[in-house]
Parts: C-alpha cells; sequence; structure tokens
C-alpha cells in the first residue's frame, strides 16, 4: 500500500543517521535537508548528540510521533524498530535501506516477513529492504548521488535495483533529463513495481501528474497486474519504457516442439511489453534516450530532415534512421535551391542540410526555418552541432533554444561536444532541454518508439471459437491420459484436427490410418499429388518420416510400407500437396504470463533463422498484424520480384483466433502450426501438433 506518509510526511526519522555523510545513514541526512524537506526531521543515533545540526535521539523510545521512519541499521534490529515504531509512535510508513534480508539468507528472509507482517497489522506502507531509498519533491530519502533536477513534469522512475538506479540517473543527468520521483523498491517485500504503477494509474491525474515513466525491471512477480495499470496509464496519455533484465537466463531449452526451443521467458516479456504498449529498451544508455524523447513534442510522422555542420554524423543519423524504418527524404525543388543560395559556398540541401563547419548561428536558423515553414514533407528535425572550433556556441545553441519554443515540429538536438563545449551545453541544458549526444543511440531509440504499438483492447472477443467443443475435448484427451497413467503428453493428428476445427483454422484434407488401402482410397479421392507423413516419432523430417510429391497409388503403397517401419510409427497421415510460402504458428504457455504466441516465416526457417515476433494471448487484430510486420522477413510476406504476396488478413486471423482458443485451455502447453502454407487467395494449416498437460 502507498499512502500519504510515504509520499509527503510531515515529520522523518532517520534510525541510523550519522555525521559520516560517506556512509548511507549520514548520507540520508545530507540529502533529505539538502533537498530543503519543509517538515520536521528527526534521528536517532545511541552514540551522538547533535546529527548535522540536528538534535539526536538516543534511542527511539523518546520519540514524539513520527509519520515516516528511515532505517540505516543492521538488518536483525529492523523488525524490533518498525513494531516499535508502528505501535507507539504511530509511524505509517516505512523505507528500509538496510541489506542482509531475503535477498541473501532464510533467516534474512524470516526477519523480511516479521517486517511486513508488523507492516500489514498497522496499516504501513513499506519501501524496500535492500534499496537506496525513495526521492520525489517533497523529500529526498535516498542515500545516493547524483540528485537530478525535480519538477512535476520530470520523468517518474521507478527501479527493481538500486544500484542500476544510480547509473540510469548517472546516464540521464547528463543529457538534461528531468524529474519527478525516483522509486528504488529493492525487495520489494510489500511494494512491488507493479504496485507503484497502481498507485500511479488509479490516482492520476493529467493536469499535475508527470506522463512519463521509465521501469527498470528484475523480477515480473505479477504480470497481469503490470499489463493492466500500464495500458491503462498509456491510454491515459502517459509513455512508458522499461528494460527487463534477466529475461535470458533461461535461454533456447532443449524441447520437443519448435515453440519450446525458441519461446523463452523473453518471449514472454516481449509479448506483455507489446500488448501494454510499453516501450522495450536494453541498455541505460536506450532508457534514458528514450525517456528524453518523451518529454518532447510527438511524433506524427517519419520523414526527418537532418541539419549538420559535419557531413559524417549526418549520414551516420541517416543511415540509422533508415535501418530503423525511418525515412530521411530528398529535399530538391525550387524551395532548396533558394535555401542553398542563402548559405555559403559548398553548402549541401538534399538531406542531410550540411551548413558547414563554417556554419553560425544564423544558418543554423534559417535551416531550421526552412524546415518547419516551408517543406511540407518534413516531419521532425535533427540538429548536429558542435564544435569545430570556428563558431561561438552560445549563440547557435540560443538560436536553436528558441527554434525549440517556437517549432512545432519536434527538433532533436544532438550536440556531441561534452568534452570541449562542457560550459555551452550545460547552459543549453538549464533551459530544460535535453541532449542527444549520440546520432545512432537516438535513431535506435525513435525506432523502437515508433515500432511500439498502442496497448491492445482489454476485451476479450471470442471470434466465434467453440469453447463448449474444446472444453469437451481436452475433459476427454485429460481422463484418457490419467487412465494411461501420464500427466500429458501430445494429442493423436485427429484430435489436434477437432481442437483447430475448434478455433476455425482452416486445414488441408487429410486422412490418418495404418491400413493401406485406406489411404489409397483417400488419395484418390482427393487427387494426387499428396504427401505422407509418419505418425507417432515428433520430428518426422528427422527419421525419414515426411516424403512429398506422391503422385501414384504404387509409390504411396511403397512409402506406406517404408513408414510403418519407422521406429515409434502408429500410422501413416496422408495430406493434399498444396503450395505456397510457408508460415509457423506456435505457442507455448509461460507460469504468471499466460501463452506466448509466436508467428513467423515456417518449415525449416523457424528453427534456422529464429525470425519469429510474440504477442500475448488473447490478441487484438492490431496486435496481430503488429506481430506479422515486425518480422524481418515481411517483404517475403508481402511479395517481391513478381511474386504474389500472402493473404495478411487471413494469417492475422488464424493468428487471432488461436490465441482467443489458448484463453480457454491453460491445459495445452505447447503447440506447432509448422508449416501453413499460404498464397494471396488463402492460408491453410498442413501440420501441427499440441502437448497437453493438467494445470
Amino acid at each position: 500500500m502507498i499512502n500519504r506518509e510515504l509520499l509527503k510526511p510531515k515529520s522523518i526519522v532517520v534510525i541510523g543517521g550519522s555525521n559520516n555523510v560517506h556512509k548511507p545513514g549520514g548520507a540520508v541526512v545530507r540529502n533529505i535537508l539538502q533537498g530543503g524537506y519543509e517538515g520536521t526531521l528527526r534521528v536517532v543515533n545511541p552514540k551522538e548528540d547533535e546529527i548535522q545540526g540536528i538534535k539526536a535521539f538516543h534511542d527511539a523510545r523518546e520519540l514524539p510521533p513520527t509519520e515516516l521512519a528511515i532505517l540505516v541499521v543492521a538488518a536483525k534490529m529492523c523488525p524490533d524498530y518498525v513494531e516499535l515504531l508502528a505501535k507507539e509512535k504511530g509511524t505509517k510508513a516505512f523505507i528500509i535501506i538496510s541489506a542482509g534480508f531475503g535477498e541473501e539468507t532464510h533467516a534474512g528472509a524470516v526477519l523480511e516477513q516479521r517486517i511486513l507482517d508488523t507492516c500489514e497489522q498497522y496499516g504501513a506502507s513499506l519501501i524496500g529492504p535492500n534499496c537506496i531509498g525513495l526521492l520525489n519533491r517533497n523529500h529526498h530519502s535516498v542515500f545516493t548521488k547524483p540528485i537530478p533536477t525535480l519538477n512535476p513534469k520530470g520523468v517518474d522512475f521507478v527501479s527493481g535495483s538500486g544500484a542500476t538506479a544510480v547509473f540510469i540517473l548517472e546516464s540521464a543527468v547528463i543529457k538534461g533529463l528531468q524529474f519527478n520521483s525516483v522509486w528504488s523498491i529493492g525487495n520489494g517485500k510489500q511494494i512491488g513495481i507493479e504496485d507503484v504503477l497502481q498507485y500511479m494509474d488509479e490516482n492520476f491525474n493529467a493536469e499535475t501528474d508527470s506522463l512519463v515513466k521509465l521501469l527498470y525491471i528484475e523480477n515480473i512477480s505479477n504480470p497481469d497486474k503490470l499489463l493492466f495499470h500500464a495500458s491503462s496509464l498509456i491510454r491515459k496519455g502517459c509513455r512508458i519504457a522499461a528494460i527487463k533484465a534477466g529475461s535470458s537466463e533461461s535461454g533456447s531449452r532443449a524441447a520437443s516442439s519448435h515453440t519450446g526451443a525458441i519461446a523463452s521467458s523473453d518471449s514472454a516479456v516481449e509479448a506483455l511489453f507489446r500488448k501494454a504498449g510499453i516501450v522495450r529498451c536494453f541498455s541505460r544508455e536506450e532508457l534514458t534516450t528514450v525517456g528524453c524523447i518523451f518529454t518532447l513534442p510527438p511524433l506524427n510522422g517519419r520523414n526527418f530532415a537532418i541539419v549538420t555542420h559535419a557531413g559524417g554524423p549526418g549520414v551516420m543519423l541517416t543511415d540509422a534512421l533508415s535501418k530503423g524504418g525511418l525515412n530521411v527524404p530528398k529535399i530538391e525543388g525550387p524551395l532548396a535551391d533558394e535555401l542553398k543560395e542563402q548559405l555559403f559556398p559548398g553548402s549541401a540541401v538534399a538531406n542531410p542540410i550540411d551548413i558547414l563547419a563554417t556554419g553560425t548561428a544564423k544558418e543554423l536558423g534559417l535551416a531550421i526555418d526552412y524546415c518547419e515553414q516551408k517543406f511540407d514533407d518534413i516531419d521532425a528535425i535533427a540538429v548536429i552541432y558542435g564544435t569545430p572550433g570556428l563558431t561561438t556556441l552560445y549563440e547557435a545553441y540560443e538560436t536553436l533554444h528558441q527554434k525549440i519554443q517556437e517549432c512545432k515540429k519536434p527538433i532533436f538536438p544532438i550536440l556531441p561536444s561534452l568534452h570541449t563545449a562542457g560550459p555551452e551545453v550545460a547552459e543549453f541544458l538549464q533551459k530544460g532541454h535535453v541532449n542527444f549526444s549520440d546520432e545512432v543511440t537516438l535513431a535506435t531509440a525513435l525506432s523502437q518508439i515508433m515500432n511500439t504499438p498502442a496497448p491492445a483492447p482489454p476485451e476479450v472477443q471470442l471470434y466465434g471459437i467453440d469453447i463448449p467443443r474444446l472444453h469437451k475435448i481436452i475433459f476427454r484427451e485429460m481422463n484418457r491420459m490419467e487412465a494411461e497413467g501420464t500427466k500429458g503428453g501430445y494429442l493423436a493428428p485427429d484430435t489436434v484436427h477437432e481442437i483447430l476445427e475448434c478455433a476455425g483454422i482452416p486445414m488441408v484434407p487429410e486422412l490418418v490410418a495404418s491400413d493401406k488401402d485406406e489411404l489409397i482410397s483417400f488419395a484418390t479421392r482427393v487427387g494426387y499429388p499428396v504427401v505422407a507423413k509418419v505418425v507417432g516419432p515428433v520430428h518426422k523430417s528427422d527419421v525419414g518420416g515426411v516424403t512429398l510429391n506422391i503422385r501414384t497409388p504404387e509409390h504411396l503403397a511403397l512409402e506406406f510400407e517404408r513408414m510403418m517401419k519407422i521406429e515409434g510409427a502408429t500410422g501413416v497421415m496422408v495430406q493434399k500437396m498444396l503450395k505456397g510460402t510457408e508460415l509457423f504458428i506456435g505457442a507455448k504457455y509461460e507460469e504468471r504470463f499466460g501463452h506466448v504466441v509466436l508467428c513467423g516465416l515456417g518449415g525449416i526457417f523457424v528453427e534456422v533463422l529464429k525470425d519469429v515476433s510474440s504477442g500475448l494471448a488473447p490478441l487484438s487484430y492490431d496486435e496481430a498484424y503488429s506481430m506479422i510486420r515486425s518480422l524481418r522477413g515481411y517483404k517475403i510476406l508481402k511479395g517481391t520480384r513478381g511474386q504474389a504476396g500472402i493473404n495478411e488478413q487471413k494469417y492475422a486471423e488464424i493468428i487471432v483466433r488461436l490465441s482467443t482458443l489458448l484463453r480457454f485451455a491453460t491445459e495445452i502447453k505447447e503447440m506447432d502450426i509448422n508449416p501453413l502454407l499460404a498464397d494471396e487467395h488463402d492460408v491453410v494449416a498442413v501440420d501441427a501438433r499440441i502437448l497437453i498437460e493438467r494445470s
């Protein structure tokens, strides 16, 4: 729970505060004092009479009632202090900076639980333990530096790691990014990242609250809660970016299906962020760069003009923007010629607009004005301006400051000379601006933002899925497996066929049998050529269990006899042979997250290229289209070199239908549909397997 006493306490006591500002107890007192805290600050120290000008209490029992307590003492002492303060001093909020709890030992976990039980009993908030503290505009209750510039429209930053929070703040401050609050949740025993988002969501005021949230996450304990409140905040006008660390620890583990080998906890995180509309970042620099972008006017198109006085950085930015799906369109025509005539000889205006190393504040302002007022197909302006030692940067940066205030199109300042022009850059930042010192990092962050979809609608739409029939099939198969003494396993092809029918997924005509004449009769009825596949072994291709383009009954008879001799064979499947682009859809059940749905190119490419996109079931059509279009091989699906593309709408429909079906079948732990064959008219499932286990 998060209460007023935690956020805006009228009184604070630091248990373990000291005069040594090089230790946490002294540093937190210093930061609170220097932060201009307006309430009453008290300190408990059994050995000192005065702490940094404040009269010290030798014993916490001597304290008057105090709203917020910050504990910087040994872990073993914390439970008794919490109980004393909550019971006798009316303390309703605790920040426990001390370490040595559940993150280290079982004994520490017991201490931690005692603290939580006391806080729950007395209705108190608890941040930590094992954190750097809480920083907001009311009190600077942290023991670390830097203390960033705080203002109501700054960023809200929530971190699961104290040390990482400090490093992220270092990265942010040098860019000019300002903050509204910094939350270090530590072990998150009571208040985790999801709880902070819940509080921000349920108490959101668009007029007064920050619209930017940055997250550093080490553990997602409640994915549904994170999804609900993050997407809710984004729908209310907020923008959220996050790093999820530790997603690849389990890696690509060995499994019996393509999906099991590809899907990992990282796939679940990717799917969750996509569904919520969270911009995913992978480094501190990327996170703080995205945060800076969020403070600028929104980018309403993909066309950039680059104004630079250095050719190389302009070229690198052009390459990076293009790689990320953004455009640097050629500027030409009478207006371009008009601008060129007003710049120094040798300047280029085709985009990038290179005003040369001798370009002054006047030329810089002129180029920006043309991009803002006359070049209609430009949506945003990137300005690269450092110091070659030829111009006065104060004047150039003052011009840039004025243009950022005047222009409706967003301007991205790239000021790389942090060493040779440190004072000039610092003055620019003090005016409330941000700086992207590296153009490629900026382009990467921009592409991440532009390629992040809006939050998915929260409603589950059944899309004609036959849920009652699905439940009957799952119930029947689970009972059968239980009677056989197993907890789960792969379903027979005819049962897989039934389940796909429940989702309305079109399938190629097929028959499974152990009778040769029955299969030959089926092949004659549907027409040759056909495909034969062994039934029993999971990886059919590995054991020679797949034969394509069978054109005669005699050939089919020979293949049947050969396949029935393969170890583990229980029958043979015959399918009508179709042509088309091979696609893949898979799903894997991840604890706490639900089903992660994957799509991509099919056949062997799903294993070789691993070009897949992930989403969290159930999926909307917008999510499905976003997944398809984010594939590296999307150009193949669109059609290239005279080849027709696939029916993208039907591919998306199958993804949506499958994801909705999975929402009602947690017993399905893994599923592959590989391949589906697609052309410009239809998408048809050719081969599928489903693993079920009792939940």
